[in-house]
């Protein structure tokens, strides 16, 4: 699933710019694969690049590995595990006034579009309900760490914070009492 919301992310942004530019290549591209010592990031294109997972806990239900289907038929699950991640949208572009101008684009696009949808975006994966993005703001130190963890130089940037991907358990398991599926909890 996260392969698919960054894709996504990936592709819309594309459409974006090449509405906006009349551009026929893509400019928002993935790293290539390969491990080195340091990254070296696509020239000239935006490259995103994810460098944190959090798990998000403030929306599990009560009871989290209990679910009572439609039919009322209660069943064991495990909780579904509902996942944020850090991208960072790298600009390495030759001119610097290009990387410049391409991260306003990428915070222009995220501006306008901080939340999608099947209804507005029917391109997003039936894996994902919806998504929501924010831009985040790190001190000094904290883009110190990132771009010394990276073992690259500073290249402009955004860092943003798309919500939530949610996991869920595919093996669920019927239960007949309440009771029962705390107990079944407590041994696994």
């Amino acid at each position: 699933m996260i392969h698919e919301v960054l894709g996504f992310l990936k592709d819309q942004l594309n459409q974006y710019l090449r509405n906006r530019d009349s551009l026929q290549e893509d400019k928002v591209v993935f790293m290539n694969a390969e491990r080195s010592e340091t990254i070296s990031f696509p020239k000239n294109a935006i490259t995103p690049l994810i460098i944190n997972l959090e798990e998000e806990n403030t929306l599990r239900p009560d009871n989290a590995y209990l679910q009572i289907r439609a039919d009322g038929t209660r069943v064991g699950v495990n909780p579904e595990i509902r996942l944020n991640l850090f991208v960072l949208f790298v600009c390495n572009f030759t001119a610097y006034e290009e990387s410049l101008k391409y991260l306003s684009y990428v915070i222009k696009f995220f501006q306008s579009n901080k939340f999608f949808d099947h209804e507005g975006t029917p391109q997003l994966s039936e894996n994902v309900d919806h998504l929501v993005v924010e831009l985040m703001t790190m001190p000094f130190s904290n883009q110190n760490e990132i771009w010394n963890a990276l073992r690259t130089t500073y290249v402009p940037s955004a860092l943003y914070k798309v919500k939530m991907i949610v996991f869920e358990d595919e093996e669920s398991r019927v239960l007949t009492s309440v009771g029962e599926s705390v107990i079944k909890t407590l041994l696994q």
